[in-house]
């Protein structure tokens, strides 16, 4: 138990949920949905928890905002085509541009109850800048799971 407690790479698992995604203000990117990559929970301990991460770096003008929007889905199918959604989160404020303008980096955290899952998820977001033309995010998610009923491999 004390090797777990000082160990907790030995309790989790973490998973790249999607590919990196880049996001200019009012144009590529902007408003567009990000589909993530499909999970195999089966294949990693059969988690009955975990954390989706979608970290973030942008460049806004004062006041500026970049929101993200999010939904989690699961499902049986290996491609999903049978897709419920377990979690989502309307397009929020995760970062506002300070005075001057600037570059901000943060991290979202959505909690995932995984316990009734399907086999299968996947994290889809929706970055969001409220400028238009020069502001720009770059983007990523990762899934960190845990609450195996046997340690990851």
């Amino acid at each position: 138990m004390t090797t777990q407690l000082r160990n907790i790479g030995a309790l989790i698992a973490v998973m790249g949920a999607s590919t990196n995604a880049a996001a200019t203000a009012g144009g590529t990117g902007d408003a567009t949905a990000v589909t993530g990559t499909i999970i195999d929970l089966m294949e990693n301990g059969h988690p009955l928890s975990g954390v989706l991460a979608i970290p973030y770096t942008a460049t806004l003008a004062a006041g500026a905002t970049l929101s993200i929007g999010y939904t989690v889905q699961s499902g049986n199918a290996d491609d999903l085509g049978d897709a419920t959604t377990l979690v989502t989160g309307a397009s929020a404020v995760v970062a506002t541009g300070p005075a001057g303008g600037g570059t901000v980096s943060g991290t979202l955290e959505v909690d995932l109850p995984l316990a009734g899952a399907g086999r299968y998820v996947r994290a889809n977001f929706t970055p969001n800048l409220s400028a238009s033309g020069t502001d720009t995010a770059a983007l990523s998610s990762v899934m960190v799971l845990g609450g195996f009923d046997r340690l990851p491999q």
